[in-house]
């Protein structure tokens, strides 16, 4: 670090940091609860409602490479400052839309406040000395609960006043929040270093990303924190129409999943520390591989013949059990999140701006698809559960990717004669 920071400054930047991507996050997931009321005016099928609720994902995830670079390139505090002012300004056009094509266009604005998540990262850690990044970089990453903020307010603002006056509200306070950081956030550590030297091109910023390892991690991301999306943006949704919530009850249900999600990502970070990175993203995947197997199980009547006739019964997941496996899914999902992110400074230390913008791009394109495939999925299908279905599907290719790839690198390690771990930093 250029200038020694005070345990002061640290505070101020990583609480402001945290606060302002909490905003953005719970701006990003607003269609999750007005998008279901845009539905019902506009008369949307499960398919426009799935573009809809995910069209703010695509700009989010594909904004993140570009965001990322450019805040390398001129600090983050006025790239973040400048994004929420520009967020907070398309979520209010969104209000004047009056046909469809006219919401998917403003969704794509509102979209810019997903890139906030890697100028937020890069901004915040060179505040830290490195034995401190990954802890504050793990209280960083909790501004995920941004969308159970989402899910706890919003249908209430929407309820009492609509949807055009919930999204000013959410405009406003952006807005707001967007002039408070650009204020009081000081120019980060690097900042001095940074202007004096010449900043690397973009092609060499890029360099990193033709190692096949970056897009392993991203295959992980996709799954670990575009599921965490697409869900965050479909349950509200799924629990009205499968377990016939009100907008505030489904609201909470899915607060119960994106709340606990968000904040054990810190735990998710420490256990990497302690742990190894490699074996936290087999507990995240193979526990979210019986998990989405479970939940992806639509309600089945049974006839068997039995010795004294047929014997009849049915199979069905109650609201309590779902919200409970759902719970325990975000709580894997949260682990996997981190252990991801623990492994780009140490094997990237000079292109965490590129690589984790690849890697966040990718996961947000996940967040993009599935709340697309969801609802096409049932519009072809007919079965709610089939959304699980997917999951199941993208988290087996995940973990058997990962599988393989670790079985190949140890093969070349016996064969050499090496003993490493997946993490540099935690050789032994």
């Amino acid at each position: 670090m250029d200038t020694a920071a005070t345990r002061f400054d640290q505070n101020l930047a990583l609480g402001l940091a945290t606060v302002a991507f909490t905003l953005c996050f719970a701006v990003w997931t607003l269609f999750s609860i007005i998008g279901i009321r845009i539905q019902q005016e506009f008369g949307l099928s499960e398919t426009q409602l799935g573009l809809l609720m995910a069209t703010p994902i695509l700009t989010g995830a594909i904004s993140r490479l570009f965001l990322g670079i450019w805040a390398d390139r001129v600090g983050g505090r006025r790239v973040f400052g400048v994004l929420m002012l520009a967020t907070s300004a398309c979520v209010y056009l969104l209000t004047l839309a009056d046909s469809y094509p006219m919401l998917l266009a403003g969704a794509l604005g509102v979209g810019l406040a997903g890139g906030s998540f890697i100028v937020g990262v890069i901004y915040t850690a060179p505040w830290f000395e490195p034995e401190r990044q990954r802890t504050a970089l793990g209280i960083f990453g909790t501004g995920n609960a941004g969308a159970a903020v989402t899910h706890f307010c919003a249908p209430f603002l929407l309820v009492a006043f609509g949807w055009e006056t919930a999204a000013q509200v959410y405009a406003a306070v952006l807005a707001m929040t967007g002039v408070v950081f650009l204020v009081l956030a000081r120019e980060d550590p690097l900042a001095g270093s940074r202007h004096r030297r010449k900043p690397p091109s973009f092609a060499r910023q890029l360099v990193p990303l033709a190692d096949p390892r970056v897009w392993r991690f991203s295959l992980y991301y996709f799954f670990v924190f575009g599921a965490f999306v697409a869900l965050a943006l479909w349950l509200p949704h799924y629990l009205m129409e499968v377990y016939g919530l009100s907008l505030a009850g489904a609201g909470i249900a899915a607060a119960l999943y994106t709340l606990p999600a968000s904040v054990f990502r810190v735990l998710g970070g420490w256990l990497s520390d302690r742990y190894g990175a490699r074996l936290v993203m087999y507990w995240s995947l193979g526990a979210s591989l019986v998990g989405a197997f479970v939940l992806s199980y639509p309600p089945t009547e049974y006839v068997i013949q039995g010795v004294e006739g047929d014997v009849s019964f049915r199979l069905e997941m109650g609201l309590a059990g779902f919200v409970v496996l759902t719970f325990a899914l975000g709580f894997f999902m949260s682990l996997g999140q981190a252990a991801v992110f623990r492994h780009i400074p140490a094997y990237y230390p000079g292109g965490v701006g590129s690589v984790g913008g690849v890697v966040t791009m990718i996961g947000g394109l996940g967040g993009f698809f599935l709340p697309l495939g969801f609802g096409l999925l049932n519009d072809v299908t007919g079965i709610w559960q089939s959304a699980f279905m997917l999951l199941f599907v993208i988290v087996a290719v995940a973990l058997l990717s990962m599988h393989f790839s670790v079985r190949a690198a140890e093969k070349k390690e016996w064969q050499a004669d090496q003993e490493k771990t997946d993490l540099p930093g935690l050789s032994r």
